[in-house]
């Protein structure tokens, strides 16, 4: 049993490879044309890009169907049970150490979702086209096989991230839907849309470093956030993105820079992925020392800092101010920046997409 299911993760990862070198050798042969534009280039790169995710997404759920087809029958002997299925995790994990998403929910996970789908022909043949993260959203909030197909169906035509599919679930698309007369079409997604693709269990799968993963969820929760900010009060002003300053012929970047008309000074903001550390603190006030003494005007107010901190489940906000501004001063600041429960919601709301189980 165990050494089927680690001949399927095997098999998934070489059929990546395949399809990587596939694209590259398109490229190549352009490459030899002298005349080749950069588009023609760019539009290599992204078509590689998206067809190297859509291959490694199908070999991903369609591994994680076999092995819940494995579970699934092994099921009907009576030895299976919580103690099996931790058996078997354990020795998956000393054959790939370190992999996510082989724990004992992530296998139970696995059994329920051949199970949900075995015979129900509307949707085998689909079941490869959305992320893994989809399925679970779908699997854990549809009420009916309608529901799930439903939503299968809407994820497959909008290209939906896991991110977008939870929107439109939590909404009650669905039950709105049935109800109208005139189809509701689907409430449109806000900025750019993300790779239907780009998953977490995508990500683990291909063994990408831990950096990569967090560089990628970082880059886009400053955009984000940004675009809230500018959103939550009409005071900001948004001066640059990872704006540098220079210390002691030192580059340091940071997060967010805005200037805030009613209280006549600087905003930074930092964002960090995981748990808040005193040490940000330290951080943060070193940027207000230098945004003060190199970019502050004479008529302005001293800079303000806030610290973001995104983990999941631990959502946390914290300012940095000058330590010689007044307590009115402070006061005043407080009462106009953005509340810190409003913005460790957001926080909330940005990291809260489905993640990978230790």
């Amino acid at each position: 049993m165990i050494l089927k299911i680690i001949i399927l993760l095997q098999n998934g990862k070489n059929e990546f490879v395949t399809t990587l070198l596939t694209q590259i050798e398109r490229w190549n042969v352009l490459m030899g044309n002298d005349l080749v534009s950069a588009a023609d280039l760019i539009k290599i790169i992204d078509e590689s890009r998206q067809n190297a995710l859509k291959k490694v997404n199908e070999e991903l759920i369609n591994m994680y169907w076999k092995v819940g087809e494995l579970l699934s029958k092994e099921a009907e002997q009576a030895s299976f049970g919580d103690a099996y299925i931790d058996g078997i995790a354990n020795e998956i994990q000393q054959a790939f150490p370190g992999i996510k998403g082989f724990n004992r929910r992530g296998l139970y996970r696995m059994k329920k979702f051949y199970e949900t789908y075995a015979g129900d022909e509307f949707v085998t043949t689909l079941l490869t086209q959305i992320s893994w993260s989809n399925h679970l959203a779908i699997m854990s909030k549809a009420k009916t096989p309608e529901e799930r197909h439903f939503y299968i169906t809407l994820c497959i035509k909008e290209s939906y991230s896991a991110r977008e599919l939870e929107r439109q679930i939590n909404s009650g698309y669905y039950e709105r839907y049935m109800l109208s007369q005139d189809k509701l079409l689907p409430e449109p997604i806000q900025g750019l849309k993300d790779n239907p693709f780009l998953d977490s269990y995508i990500m683990e799968f291909i063994d990408l470093p831990k950096s990569y993963k967090e560089k990628d969820f970082r880059k886009a929760l400053i955009q984000n956030m940004k675009d809230f900010i500018l959103e939550l009060g009409k005071d900001f002003t948004f001066i640059d993105e990872e704006y540098v300053v220079q210390v002691g012929g030192e580059d340091y970047s940071i997060d967010l820079l805005f200037f805030h008309r009613g209280l006549q000074c600087l905003v930074a903001f930092e964002l960090k992925v995981g748990k808040f550390k005193p040490e940000y603190v330290s951080k943060m006030d070193f940027y207000l020392e230098a945004l003060d003494r190199q970019k502050k005007k004479e008529h302005e107010n001293p800079s303000v800092g806030l610290i973001l901190c995104a983990a999941k489940n631990d959502e946390v906000v914290e300012y940095a101010m000058s330590r010689t501004m007044s307590p009115m001063l402070v006061s005043e600041y407080k009462l106009q920046l953005p509340d810190k429960k409003v913005l460790e919601r957001k926080l909330q709301e940005l990291v809260n997409i489905p993640q990978i189980e230790d």
